[in-house]
């Protein structure tokens, strides 16, 4: 249990040391005077999350540190688990925040982790706050409650832990089967692309041999005329064609040779240059001969190019790219297989591991069902005794898929007046009702758990009159028990404590600073006495006041 706070340069806090009794501890002062601030720093110390605006103006560091002992068997294990040595059942936890936003933190004068310190915290201590009220208006954390209350922690924790292992297993499943879809996906282009490819089975030489091919018979009707006009030139049946030309020459010449030797060389030449003509127009003839002959190689040609020169174009390529895509598309084809065993495999794990999670959530839904009627007793007396005796609970309890937290889903349902069917909390409770129910489940569960130090901060808004004296009576019965450490603003529960720290702002200096003062019974009687009637109460009400705190000593 905290058994003393000290505090310094926090907020307005300049310096303060807290003693804590092991039972019935309070906060009271004026609104405003800090007490939010020391709830903080019990947070501070706990692993909470903490602003720098907190340190005190002008100074460089906040620091907290908290006195802790009768250390529970959780926390020691923990401590143990972590290395850190203690005497005595104590520890101190000191917290350091920085103004420049930094912060730092140590278990017996060993540096700790804020993640460390806030493990620790929830073995230490539970604060409930206005803001735990919320729990009762979201129907979602209600199965939270009810397992708390029924002890089955251990039991979700192992549930949960399959639950996680079969949402994995199932994502894995997923992913294989997505992999399978793609890669079937990827065949079916494969083959297509293939299919689509096959007019580039050929290789790059026998492409370019295609492509002057083509080109020649794109230009069929220029050759055609131009090799016509050369044979008309060289070899026509007209007596002026080249050939027949140079035989004339040759026999002119051969007339003279015998004159001279070089006409005879000359001669020689001619003739060589008409047989070179002659077979020039011969070759010249056969082909254009096969040009007007080769119609169905005409027709290959310009359709495989043709088509060659469009899948150049589909795939932005040449067809070098194009060779390159074919081929690699074929083997990537024929390394391709699907493998059903890991699939199998999975599939079964699944199976069975969704029987087991399932086997397990039912077995959990049994053990709500059994204890929901235990909690609705034990929440329904402790609500009759905080004043609302015409209280009616019930859990709703519904069973549908599997989730995180089993296959329940739970709702608590109330009626606070006679008559009245039960309906969802958030569409009867006043705050006031809000307040006295989340007590009587704090109430109910705190006997469930070992921490050993329970804070309410202001717990008790919106409630007065008998229903706040009985929520003073609870929170005594609770402190045989736990140690209670209760901010408010009633003097019904100001009454029942054993321990009364009064919270004042005082100004030195032009500087407002915040006390923390220990009362004994004349102080307790003059604070209950303004609680109850203000700053100048009368001497009935002082009267009153000490009444009232002599009464709560015989609770």
């Amino acid at each position: 249990m905290l058994r003393e706070l000290y505090i310094e340069n926090l907020a307005v806090i300049e310096k303060a040391v807290i003693p804590f009794s092991n039972t019935f501890n309070c906060f009271t002062g004026e609104t405003g005077a800090g007490k939010s601030i020391l709830i903080n720093g019990i947070n501070a110390v706990l692993g909470q999350r903490i602003t720098k605006d907190i340190v005190r103006n002008g100074c460089k560091k906040a620091i907290i540190t908290a006195l802790f002992s009768d250390l529970n068997q959780d926390v020691k294990t923990r401590l143990n688990e972590l290395g850190i040595s203690y005497d005595n059942d104590e520890i101190t936890i000191t917290r350091e925040i920085h103004s420049d936003g930094g912060s730092s933190a140590r278990i017996n004068s060993r540096t700790a982790s804020i993640s460390v310190l806030k493990e620790l915290g929830e073995l230490l201590i539970t604060i409930h706050g206005q803001h735990d009220n919320q729990i009762l208006l979201a129907p979602e954390k209600h199965i939270n409650v009810l397992d708390s209350f029924g002890n089955i922690e251990s039991l979700i924790s192992d549930y949960k832990s399959e639950f996680k292992r079969l949402q994995l297993l199932a994502k894995k499943l997923e992913k294989i089967k997505r992999a399978r879809i793609e890669k079937r996906d990827r065949i079916i282009l494969l083959k297509n692309r293939i299919e689509d490819l096959k007019e580039a089975d050929i290789n790059e030489e026998e492409y370019n041999e295609l492509e002057i091919e083509f080109k020649q018979y794109q230009n069929t009707d220029r050759i055609l005329k131009s090799l016509q006009i050369i044979n008309v030139i060289l070899s026509d049946e007209n007596e002026n064609n080249t050939i027949d030309m140079l035989s004339k020459c040759e026999n002119e010449l051969l007339g003279i040779c015998e004159y001279s030797t070089d006409l005879t060389q000359l001669y020689e030449r001619l003739i060589a240059l008409k047989i070179e003509l002659q077979d020039i127009s011969d070759e010249l003839f056969n082909i254009a001969d096969s040009f007007d002959t080769n119609e169905e190689r005409f027709e290959y040609v310009t359709s495989k190019y043709n088509n060659l020169n469009n899948l150049q174009k589909k795939y932005g390529c040449d067809y070098s790219g194009l060779l390159k895509l074919y081929n690699e598309s074929r083997k990537e084809l024929s390394e391709m297989e699907f493998s059903d065993e890991e699939l199998k495999r999975l599939t079964e794990e699944k199976k069975i591991l969704l029987h087991q999670v399932t086997d397990k959530a039912k077995k959990i839904s049994v053990q709500r069902s059994n204890i929901s009627e235990l909690f609705i007793n034990k929440v329904t007396n402790e609500l009759r005794f905080l004043d609302m005796p015409n209280v009616l609970i019930e859990v709703k309890h519904d069973v549908g898929k599997l989730t995180i937290n089993g296959m329940d889903n739970i709702e608590f349902l109330i009626s606070a007046n006679k008559g009245e069917k039960p309906k969802p909390i958030a569409k009867i409770a006043s705050g006031g009702e809000l307040s006295r129910i989340m007590l009587a489940l704090k109430s109910v569960i705190a006997d469930k758990d070992s921490v050993a130090t329970m804070v309410f901060d202001e717990i008790d808004t919106g409630v007065s009159g008998r229903a706040a004296q009985k929520i003073g009576i609870k929170m005594k019965q609770i402190s045989k028990n736990r140690q209670i450490l209760c901010v408010t603003h009633l003097s019904q529960l100001a009454v029942m404590a054993d321990n009364h720290l009064l919270i004042e702002k005082t100004t030195v200096n032009d500087r407002t600073i915040t006390n923390v003062t220990e009362l004994d019974f004349n102080g307790r009687v003059k604070e209950i006495a303004r609680i109850m009637g203000g700053e100048n109460p009368s001497e009935l009400i002082i009267k009153s006041a000490e009444e009232e705190l002599k009464k709560a000593r015989n609770i």
